[in-house]
C-alpha cells in the first residue's frame, strides 16, 4: 500500500527546495549589504560629561579619542583611564547594538549560524 501525503503537500518538492534556496540567497546578499553599511556607520559615546569622547566605525575600529585638556590630572591616571574605558566601550556597545538590530530585521528573528 502506498503512502499519501495530505492535499497540496506532494509533486512539488525540488520546485520548493529551489525556492527556498533563492530566499537563502536573496536573504544572504541582502545581509551582505547591510553588513557592509553597518561597517561604514559611526558610533559617538562620550564619558565624564563630555570630558572624553569617542567615535567607534562599525568595524569595531576606534576612530577618534577625544580628551579635554582639563580632565589630563597627572596625579590622577586612573580616573582618565576608567573614562576612555567607558567611553569605548559604550561606543562598540552602540557599534554591536545597531548591527544586531539590523540583521535581526533582515533574518526575521531566525539565527542561522554562519549566515552573518
Amino acid at each position: 500500500m502506498k503512502a499519501r501525503l495530505p492535499q497540496g503537500y506532494g509533486g512539488g518538492g525540488a520546485a520548493n527546495i529551489q525556492q527556498l534556496a533563492r530566499q537563502a540567497q536573496k536573504m544572504q546578499a541582502q545581509m551582505d549589504e547591510a553588513s557592509a553599511e553597518l561597517e561604514e556607520r559611526e558610533y559617538t559615546a562620550a564619558a565624564g560629561g563630555g570630558a572624553v569622547s569617542v567615535v567607534a566605525t562599525g568595524k569595531m575600529e576606534i576612530k577618534t579619542l577625544d580628551i579635554k585638556p582639563e580632565v589630563v590630572d597627572p596625579e590622577d591616571v586612573e580616573m582618565l583611564s576608567d573614562l576612555v574605558i567607558a567611553a569605548v566601550n559604550e561606543a562598540l556597545r552602540a557599534a554591536a547594538a545597531d548591527k544586531e538590530q539590523t540583521m535581526e530585521k533582515l533574518s526575521g528573528g531566525i539565527n542561522i549560524p554562519g549566515l552573518f
